[in-house]
């Protein structure tokens, strides 16, 4: 990524955080301290099925994949959400050829919604084909 791209995408992780309080988070390893991408929450494209809903997404860099910290990243997300925010469910969207992402989001325990798949407006041309995925709210556990 370049760094005017960069320095873009920090600018609207910023303003996602400053109008709703959550955004996507840096995720360091605990060892070493070293960055090795963003996981989190924030509100939905409104270009997307997925307006409306809370989405999570990651991104890591690749030199970092299989390892796990993508899950455990991703789940904690989750939990957050689930404590902190009143969503009945979470979404995630993808492209098509992230197969590895599709993995993820059903080993979260996300499902498919293939009728919600759609061309995304801002992704490039072979990027363009998405699909969505969901988890809705656990059961309140009785206390």
């Amino acid at each position: 990524m370049w760094r005017d791209e960069s320095d873009a995408l920090i600018d609207r992780i910023q303003r996602i955080l400053d109008t709703n309080g959550f955004t996507f988070w840096a995720i360091e390893r605990r060892s070493d301290g070293a960055f090795l991408g963003f996981c989190g929450l924030k509100p939905g494209a409104e270009d997307t099925p997925i307006r409306g809903e809370i989405e999570i997404g990651w991104r890591l860099a690749h030199e970092h994949w299989g390892q796990g910290y993508a899950r455990e990243a991703a789940q904690a997300s989750l939990d957050w959400g689930w404590a902190n925010l009143d969503a009945p469910r979470i979404a995630a969207i993808t492209s098509v050829d992230n197969v590895r992402s599709w993995g993820l989001m059903e080993r979260l325990g996300m499902v498919r919604a293939p009728a919600d798949d759609f061309d995304h407006p801002k992704a490039i041309e072979r990027l363009r084909p998405h699909v969505t995925y969901r988890i809705a709210r656990p059961a309140v556990k009785p206390g």
